[in-house]
């Protein structure tokens, strides 16, 4: 799919954008997968005050999470603090995140009857909490951090809809994508639209950069991410593409990266269980790449967590477009001073 470039950048655009446009940066840009979590005491202070969707609905409280983030460690980019699943609320389907089971919905898709009760995201006022946080973190920060703003895409926002929140099997996903196709497709072009519509709404309120996170997808073959998933994530970007940086990012299978470019995004983040060089030459150099290290590094010792940094740094091999960040989500029980010696050897070597 061809890919629309933004407008010619300047030299002083920050390090981070200019890296997502295959510029030449001074150094590699750095930040991190859920960046403000439960590792740090700033946040667990704030959450011990809200529940989790209390705070990804208060923009004000938000915002200064993810600030307050960006202060602490000096990374090079902020994604907005909120979560892949609330977009499924006015679509229908009953969210809750339990004390210690993580997201469940109550009223999960199971069979293609239960597809037509999934309904289209025509009000995206709805969800205008998001919007007002990619607001008050562009205010908040300098403007040299670009904002980045996120959704799940449709494979695996798709699956939390069957499975009624995580699996290890994805069996009921499946299950419905073999046995019923037309009725999986139905359903995931209409998540595709409403992810689509999602973005838009980000970029309108500020976000510079999307990302688009594939969390789940890993699970499937390349065959049936081809004939399953691949046209509807084309969807779910194909208007971010033309309006900002946009990151295609999956986890779990390293064969789909070719067909994450297919599918769209100027970035395609790799995860760890692959070498960023192989990834790389994979996906091919005309595309920026984020990533790659494995988040358990960050429970090592000092000297293996700048071993293992380096080793990453080595094999972009200066060349222009490399996005350093983990090959998924912080650990809650990582230590800070870890994650601020990983960040300090990106920035000085």
């Amino acid at each position: 799919m061809p890919i629309t470039s933004p407008p010619s950048p300047r030299s002083t655009d920050p390090l981070f954008l200019r890296a997502c446009r295959l510029e030449p940066v001074e150094r590699t840009p750095v930040w991190l997968m859920r960046q403000a979590g439960r590792y740090l005491p700033e946040y667990r202070a704030v959450r011990d005050k809200v529940g989790f969707m209390e705070l990804c609905k208060t923009p004000r409280l938000s915002a200064e999470v993810m600030i307050a983030t960006v202060e602490r460690l000096g990374v090079d980019a902020a994604i907005i603090f909120s979560d892949l699943l609330p977009i499924l609320e006015p679509m229908g389907l009953d969210l809750e995140f339990a004390a210690g089971e993580g997201p469940v919905i109550h009223n999960p898709v199971r069979s293609p009857d239960d597809v037509g009760r999934v309904r289209e995201l025509d009000d995206i006022d709805r969800l205008g909490f998001v919007m007002d946080t990619v607001r008050a973190t562009r205010a908040g920060l300098d403007p040299s951090i670009p904002v980045i703003g996120f959704a799940g895409a449709p494979f695996t926002l798709a699956g939390y809809c069957i499975e009624g929140g995580t699996s290890r099997a994805w069996l009921h996903t499946k299950s419905l994508m073999y046995r019923h196709e037309s009725a999986w497709h139905d359903l995931m072009a209409r998540v595709a639209r409403a992810v689509s519509r999602y973005l838009v709404a980000q970029i309108d309120a500020g976000a510079q950069v999307v990302q688009v996170f594939d969390s789940w997808v890993g699970c499937l073959s390349p065959d049936d991410y081809r004939r399953y998933v691949l046209p509807h994530s084309r969807t779910a970007m194909a208007e971010a593409v033309k309006r900002v940086p946009t990151i295609h990012f999956a986890t779990g299978n390293p064969a789909l990266l070719p067909l994450l470019r297919e599918a769209g995004g100027q970035v395609i983040g790799i995860d760890w269980r692959i070498d960023l060089d192989e990834a790389w030459k994979t996906v091919g150099y005309d595309r920026a790449v984020q990533g790659n290290l494995d988040p358990a590094i960050l429970l090592a010792d000092r000297d293996t967590i700048r071993a293992r940094t380096r080793d990453i740094l080595a094999r972009a091999a200066g060349r222009s477009g490399h996005i350093f960040n983990l090959g998924h989500g912080i650990l809650p029980n990582t230590p800070v001073e870890n994650v601020l010696e990983l960040i300090a050897t990106v920035k000085h070597g």
